[in-house]
């Protein structure tokens, strides 16, 4: 049979942008389809807009800390439609480079929503398209739990588009997401109310990453809710009223409540069953997914032998570096004749709060819980960083390693303090590459330095 397309993918986000490029540099004839801005979550609606709040939002506390260096004190005011300007047009800037980037790599971009009639064929509005492989790249969106009122909540896509800057903030959730907003909006002078399920933020991190950061929050002005869960929202004349259950149920009124309790896959138009692709876990090979994601195997091939699927939609590890790894390895594997899989074991991340936190590899209980007590050793400093003796502001740095004893091997690292992400960045090649104790150890650190902590831990 004759297709259309060597390769059609759906969603041109990280992993669909990284796979079609990477395919078309093949000799691979490849379309992309995307309805949405080119560049996925993270260009358009997350990392980059996020991260461009994020320094938006330090700027308040550096101009206090500034007054402790001898600087006068200054009278500031965020102008928000300013800022919200500036972020858009970056964003629509990226898209531009994303797109144009197609172009030159010979991808078709289509307009528009695709959905499966069958495991070759596609519709896009009145078209039809053939292709002998198909990779789904539609990442994820943000889950609105079942409560009465959930309509008058905003989501993180919602954050970047406010008319307004919100007075009084309520964040349901204790996620990486829920947590940077809470510090975001903070920074800009909202007061901010965090409602959390649990006793403690930022579950599947380590504990002491949890317990830093949220101490950090609280100590900077951030009210947290714990054990407690919104029940119903409704308008009023003040705002929006939240109803409480559990340790809090003393209803709350604020202007603007954020929903930021999870995501899930964006699989609800792909009609995946005419194609074939299971959800779920699938068979025992095809155990890289959640219930609500697409089941693939270590090469991203689905229940349907010539479709495929990448990033937040197979739920394997939802982050954007991943997302862009597994697509040029399904690329490579299908059209580069190299047939490789990429490990999801040691992968950095960062959750960029304030005080900011990144980690790499195990957590210090999932070591206990697969080693032993016996087998793991854990290194672990607080301190106040040398900027703060003079700005004044009673801040911390945590660092911390969970080595394997027996080997030696760093098994994990945290940390939480300015500039983590940026120096955790180094430590992941290490780590990646097998770094001991030992290496640290006869490692000479640079001085004075937040980063030289972990070659001096002992």
């Amino acid at each position: 049979m004759a297709f259309d397309y060597d390769l059609f993918v759906i969603g041109a986000g990280s992993g669909g942008l990284a796979a079609s490029k990477r395919a078309a540099s093949y000799g691979a004839r490849v379309a992309i389809v995307e309805a949405d801005l080119v560049g996925g979550t993270c260009a358009i609606r997350g990392c980059i807009p996020k991260k461009l709040m994020v320094y938006a939002s330090e700027f308040s506390s550096l101009y206090q800390d500034a007054v402790g260096y001898g600087w006068s004190e200054v009278e500031t005011h965020l102008n928000w439609q300013k800022l919200l300007t500036a972020v858009d047009q970056e964003v629509h800037r990226l898209s531009q480079v994303h797109t144009q980037a197609l172009q030159a790599a010979g991808v078709e971009l289509i307009h528009g929503y695709a959905r499966f009639l069958d495991a070759h064929t596609l519709e896009v509005g009145e078209q039809k398209v053939t292709a002998e492989k198909i990779l789904i790249a539609v990442g994820g969106e943000a889950f609105r739990p079942p409560i009465a009122g959930i309509e008058h909540a905003v989501t993180s896509r919602d954050m970047f588009h406010l008319p307004q800057q919100p007075r009084h903030l309520a964040i349901m959730g204790g996620g990486y997401i829920g947590v940077e907003f809470a510090c975001i909006m903070h920074g800009f002078g909202t007061q901010v109310t965090q409602i959390i399920r649990g006793d403690q933020f930022l579950r599947g991190f380590d504990q002491d990453i949890s317990t830093a950061v949220e101490s950090g929050m609280i100590h900077h002005g951030i009210r947290v809710l714990q054990s407690t869960i919104v029940t119903k929202i409704e308008p009023v004349p003040a705002g929006l009223k939240l109803t409480l259950s559990g340790n809090y149920e003393v209803p709350l009124t604020v202007d603007t409540v954020l929903s930021a309790v999870g995501r899930t896959p964006n699989l609800q138009k792909l009609c995946l069953d005419r194609a074939g692709v299971e959800i779920g876990r699938g068979p025992s090979s095809f155990a890289y997914a959640s219930d609500s994601a697409i089941a693939v195997n270590e090469y991203s091939q689905t229940t349907q032998p010539n479709i495929f699927a990448v990033g937040d939609c197979t739920d394997r590890l939802n982050l954007t570096p991943v997302a862009l790894a597994e697509g040029r390895a399904f690329a490579d594997t299908e059209f580069g004749h190299q047939r490789r899989a990429i490990s999801h074991e040691y992968v950095p991340t960062a959750i960029f709060s304030q005080p900011e936190a990144a980690t790499i590899g195990w957590t210090e209980a999932a070591a206990r819980e697969q080693l032993g007590d016996s087998t793991v050793k854990c290194y672990r400093t607080q301190f106040r960083p040398l900027f703060h003796s003079l700005s004044g502001r009673e801040e911390k740095a945590m660092i911390k390693l969970v080595v394997d004893d027996d080997s030696d091997r760093i098994l994990g690292a945290h940390m939480v303090g300015a500039h983590a992400a940026e120096i955790m960045q180094g430590m992941a090649i290490a780590i990646n590459m097998g770094a001991t104790k030992k290496d640290f150890d006869r490692t000479l650190g640079i001085h004075p330095s937040v980063a030289e902590g972990f070659v001096t831990l002992r």
